[in-house]
């Protein structure tokens, strides 16, 4: 993957974000004030998001406050589902084996 592709990606995954945070608006969950089918649908994706921040040298929260607000909330009110998830940093590791394997670092 090149640069310019690099950073297509990273321009279309920060639209999606930032569509998502503009639903979320000011509401503490997509569900409003409890959880509901789009929050516990998109939780496991935020374990992700070091790894993008990562690799693609940026700042989802600098983009997206509140959509990094709200999964941090959920995960503090939520620690079942927080402790279930694996860490960010299993998941960077993760991404850096696969990267190796198909020898893109």
């Amino acid at each position: 993957m090149g640069k310019e592709d690099q950073e297509e990606a990273k321009e279309e995954l920060m639209q999606c974000l930032k569509t998502l945070e503009r639903e979320l608006g000011d509401k503490l969950y997509f569900g409003g004030q409890n959880i509901g089918v789009v929050d516990v649908a998109l939780v496991p994706f935020t374990t992700w998001f070091y790894s993008y921040e990562t690799c693609g040298n940026f700042s989802i929260e600098a983009g997206c406050p509140k959509l990094v607000a709200w999964a941090k909330r959920y995960k503090e009110n939520y620690r079942s589902v927080s402790e279930a998830l694996p860490h960010p940093l299993q998941i960077y590791e993760y991404v850096m084996e696969l990267k190796k394997r198909l020898g893109l670092v």
